[in-house]
Formats: C-alpha cells, sequence, structure tokens
C-alpha cells in the first residue's frame, strides 16, 4: 500500500546543484561588471588627456617650450561652462618640447648664380624665404593621471 500523504519535491542534492549553478552565474556576470568598470574608466581617463591635448593645439603660443602651468591658462578665450573652468583650474600640465628634426628649407631652393648682381624682388623674396627652417617637434603633456603627446610643426 502507499501513502497518500508523500508528495514529489526535490531533493536536498538537487538543491544544492542549482544553488551552486546560480551561485557560478552571478559570479561570472559580477566579474563581467568590475571588466566593464575598469575598461570605461580607463577609456574615460584617455579621453580627457586627448581633450586636454587638444587645448594645447588650439593655442600655437604655447607649446614649443618646457614649462608648467595649468589647463585654465589655455583657455582664457574661450567660452566654457563654469564646471568645465573649475576642472581645469585643477588640472597642472608639464609640459617638455623635444626636438625630433630641424629642417633647412634653404637646402631646398635653386644655385643661384653669383654673376647677376640685380635681383628682382621676387628673386629677394624666394631668397628670404630659403632662410626658413622647420622644425617638427613632440610636445608631452605630463598630468597627475598620465600623459599625452602630440608633435607640434614650426616654420622660423
Amino acid at each position: 500500500m502507499r501513502n497518500k500523504s508523500v508528495k514529489p519535491a526535490f531533493t536536498l542534492i538537487e538543491v544544492m546543484v542549482a544553488v551552486v549553478i546560480i551561485s557560478t552565474v552571478i559570479m561570472a556576470l559580477i566579474q563581467m561588471y568590475a571588466n566593464n568598470t575598469h575598461i570605461f574608466s580607463a577609456l574615460k581617463k584617455r579621453t580627457n588627456l586627448t581633450q586636454y591635448g587638444s587645448l594645447l593645439v588650439a593655442n600655437p603660443e604655447i607649446g614649443f617650450e618646457k614649462k608648467e602651468f595649468s589647463l585654465y591658462d589655455l583657455v582664457d578665450g574661450f567660452t566654457l561652462e563654469d564646471e568645465f573652468r573649475r576642472e581645469l583650474k585643477n588640472q597642472k600640465v608639464k609640459v617638455i618640447y623635444t626636438e625630433l628634426e630641424k629642417i633647412d628649407l634653404a637646402e631646398f631652393s635653386d644655385e643661384e648664380d653669383e654673376s647677376n648682381e640685380e635681383m628682382s624682388d621676387e628673386q629677394n623674396q624666394e631668397q628670404s624665404q630659403s632662410n626658413m627652417i622647420l622644425e617638427i617637434g613632440k610636445t608631452t603633456l605630463k598630468f597627475k593621471e598620465g600623459a599625452t603627446s602630440i608633435v607640434r610643426i614650426q616654420l622660423k
């Protein structure tokens, strides 16, 4: 004879296996979330450094020397939000300029005949232009959080 009061149910082993499977899935999701958070924070930091570097590109007078200043000094003439201005005041930057190559443009001008004593205005202008020097350099901006570099070209 069968006891009719016994209902079918899960055994203790089945419940423990289900808990282990659910725990494993939850731990994997937490690990994925932590990895994504780390990746996105690093990406945000890199994006900010690149944006700060673009402020230097917009200012042609700064970046060809070694000096320290705040980024706020670069944006005096710009219309910016107050929150962004406060952020820039707190960002101290060290500018390191490294000359990569200097090219004398006189090397590329045609040889002048010394027999021609009289030169036209155009020839004088060409000769004065040939005395120009093209300088290629790298400007590195060092912040507390990291650094970014920009290649600069200057005609002297």
